[in-house]
């Protein structure tokens, strides 16, 4: 573990630009709690609008030119940087409707894997599903014929999900059980565990240019909330009603995870950043890191090194 090295703050003109993703270029793409999307150069000083789905972007992926999009509220949607088109992919999945679309990772063929966090608590009750441990979360395939199948069901609260390089397996976070699962594309239904009790609660996670599987830890474990949990129900009941502001709460201390394709940590970086906190996306571009964040107006660049 070390701490986070130099790290710079762009400022981004919106709210919660909870994931990050970097095209070709060198553009940084981003959603905000308004249901915006921008394009942003790295330095900052050039601000595009691309679209606005009118919901809550979460996850971003390029998607041939255009980009795929989580939409908390509206499902999976592709997004055109050129023309500001929203198109729609999927609002429901296997008889169910998509609650929370989350995160998602797209293969060479096209094929999509998203996650689906919850079946009971839209996004902006995250915490209830943590109290309550609903562990109706799902990871999805989207065939590139539009046919939607599940990958694995009954996860607590699915949020990250990542390719392997080479494709040998697909792996999302479990944001409830500290944790990052795998399962395997060879056709056995094998799964595993990538990663297991983690020190903070993972959230989005993606592929780096560098084979790493990054995996940001948005807080550190908070303790009151591992107590909450182990209580009867009646009385995480009442907790949940609680207005947020005394319910258990992340801290300011955020964390970033690289971890081999066998789950051996390469990095670990982990601490307070100022000015900002609660690190929800990660991208890892010639060796820099680009961090979103859920709570904060700007994302954040940082080296490798």
């Amino acid at each position: 573990m070390k701490p986070f090295g130099q790290v710079r703050l762009v400022p981004v003109n919106g709210h919660g630009p909870e994931d990050v993703v970097v095209a070709a270029d060198g553009a940084v793409y981003t959603g905000f709690e308004d249901g915006r999307i921008i394009r942003i150069t790295e330095d900052g000083r050039r601000i595009e609008l691309v679209a606005d789905t009118g919901g809550r972007p979460l996850g971003l992926e390029l998607y041939g030119d255009d980009l795929l999009v989580c939409d908390a509220s509206r499902g999976l949607l592709v997004v055109s940087p050129s023309s500001g088109a929203v198109k729609t992919l999927a609002t429901s999945a296997l008889g169910k409707p998509i609650l929370v679309c989350n995160n998602a990772a797209v293969a060479a063929d096209g094929t999509i894997y998203f996650s689906d966090s919850s079946d009971r608590f839209p996004l902006p009750a995250w915490r209830e599903d943590l109290i309550e441990q609903n562990a109706g979360g799902r990871l999805l395939r989207r065939a590139p014929d539009g046919e939607t199948s599940l990958v694995g069901d009954g996860l607590q609260f699915a949020n990250g999900v990542a390719l392997a390089p080479d494709e040998s397996f697909v792996a999302v976070a479990e944001t409830g059980a500290f944790a990052v699962r795998r399962y395997w594309l060879d056709g056995s239904g094998r799964q595993d565990l990538l990663a297991s009790d983690l020190a903070g609660y993972p959230d989005n996670i993606s592929t780096g240019g560098d084979g790493l599987i990054w995996v940001t830890q948005a807080s550190p474990r908070v303790a009151a909330l591992d107590l909450v949990r182990r209580l009867p129900g009646p009385l995480r009941l009442g907790i949940r009603r609680l207005p947020t502001s005394l319910q258990p709460s992340p801290s300011r201390t955020t964390g970033v995870l690289g971890l081999s394709v066998d789950g051996a940590v390469v990095h670990d970086f982990r601490g307070e950043i100022p000015g900002f906190h609660m690190a929800t996306g990660v991208r890892e571009r010639d060796g820099l890191l680009y961090l979103g964040s859920l709570e904060e107006s700007a994302i954040a660049i940082t080296s490798v090194n």
